[in-house]
């Protein structure tokens, strides 16, 4: 299974339902939590040109948010992604 990468914040609610979804699936991840650390929020901002959390990558892709992991899984991609 290839590597998951998560940046999150303890209080975001698409954050919990992301990594929900990714616990459902047994995947291990890697969680970066970005909570007052603008260092770290700017390296993922940069890395995925986006600001909000969740940001997430499977291998060397990104996925984007939650709503796109939830996309991607809905339409069946999402396992053979992780399973590439």
């Amino acid at each position: 299974m290839k590597q998951v990468t998560i940046y999150t914040t303890a209080t975001c609610p698409f954050c919990i339902r992301a990594l929900m979804l990714l616990d459902s699936k047994e995947v291990d991840y890697e969680q970066i939590a970005v909570d007052g650390n603008p260092s770290l929020r700017a390296d993922m901002a940069q890395k995925a040109g986006r600001t909000s959390v969740p940001q997430i990558w499977i291998g060397d892709t990104h996925v984007g948010g939650c709503d796109e992991l939830y996309q991607l899984d809905r339409s069946g991609q999402l396992d053979a992604l992780l399973n590439e």
